[in-house]
């Protein structure tokens, strides 16, 4: 049983990762928050038996084992290498830094400290990816040549506030929802992105200049080509992810989600098969994986390494949103 404490009392703990860290089988011994008032609340209500109000105090607690980072993102560099210098192990939201350059601090302190590092791209875990992910392996649609995300819905009243109005923050719809793409393209497909081309858009919600909607193309190393389009605005689209190869095409729908939902047909020549799907919810199966790598019987879905790469797509596609040019993607691992 690995024992948890949270930096940040926030609203993702509260209504997925709390209870997913339970069913597993973990306990959550403490939750750090800044403001004494609001954490003893929020342990209050999550019956959490600690709050305190520093990293320190949180990192340095021997009854902590792991910690679940889930604050604004411009503060996980600090958070994450007081964690592994404390010898605790590390699950950090997504993009793990505002900078490359903080990302490599990051998981350099986790290498060197011995502990597991991993970014919480939950999308990993969800079955339709997994799904498509061993169907390519396969060989089932042949060599993938194009892939298509739609990843755009609508950002809830509560969860507004600094994703649209704090670009030091990392706010705006790239680093929230595009660096997802990223890593369920890399994860499904095996394949890593060299280039992106991209358009920001303004549709009314974000502020300070930052995008609350995109689309772009990123072009990966084996040639293949995917669109992308991500966004806050949009109350009523359908979530999906296409990938197309010389032989089939798999075709998912509502999966682009926390939610443990969607399908995935198949199309070939044979005509069109919906794959089985086994449903679990996808923070569990991040969490499965997790206390796997902690006792050394494999590695997490998703590590530190991988979340350097989405973050610098991210952080390619909005040099090319701005710029109008083409942007190398260059991770620099």
């Amino acid at each position: 049983m690995t024992r948890w404490g949270l930096i940040g009392a926030s609203t993702i703990a509260h209504e997925w990762v709390i209870d997913a860290i339970r069913a597993v089988g973990g306990e959550i011994v403490s939750v750090m928050s800044t403001s004494a008032e609001r954490g003893a609340q929020y342990a209050s209500d999550n019956g959490i038996a600690k709050s305190v109000t520093s990293v320190a105090g949180l990192v340095g607690d021997p009854d902590v084992q792991a910690v679940y980072i889930s604050t604004t993102n411009e503060l996980h560099r600090d958070q994450v290498i007081a964690a592994a210098r404390a010898g605790k192990h590390v699950l950090c939201e997504k993009p793990l830094a505002t900078s490359l350059e903080d990302a490599h601090a990051m998981v350099k302190a986790a290498r060197d400290a011995g502990v597991v590092m991993a970014t919480n791209h939950h999308l990993r875990g969800a079955a339709t990816h997994r799904a498509m992910r061993e169907a390519i392996a396969a060989g089932k649609i042949g060599q993938p040549l194009a892939a298509r995300v739609c990843h755009a819905g609508y950002l809830p009243p509560h969860l507004q506030g600094w994703r649209l109005d704090k670009p030091e923050a990392g706010g705006g719809v790239i680093l929230d929802i595009t660096v997802h793409d990223t890593d369920t393209l890399r994860f499904v497909l095996g394949d890593d992105p060299v280039e992106a081309v991209a358009f920001g858009q303004y549709g009314g919600m974000a502020k300070a200049g930052l995008e609350d909607a995109a689309m772009g193309v990123l072009r990966f190393k084996s040639g293949l080509i995917a669109q992308f389009h991500d966004g806050f605005t949009t109350k009523y689209a359908v979530t999906g992810f296409e990938v197309h190869g010389s032989d089939g095409s798999l075709i998912a729908r509502n999966c682009m989600t926390q939610k443990a939902i969607g399908t995935v047909t198949l199309r070939n020549a044979d005509g069109e098969t919906e794959l089985k799907l086994d449903h679990r919810n996808l923070y569990e199966n991040t969490l499965i994986a997790f206390d796997d790598a902690i006792a050394d019987r494999g590695k997490p879905l998703c590590g530190g390494e991988d979340g350097v790469w989405s973050l610098a797509t991210g952080l390619a596609v909005m040099q090319a949103a701005t710029s109008g040019n083409a942007a190398a993607i260059e991770p620099g691992l």
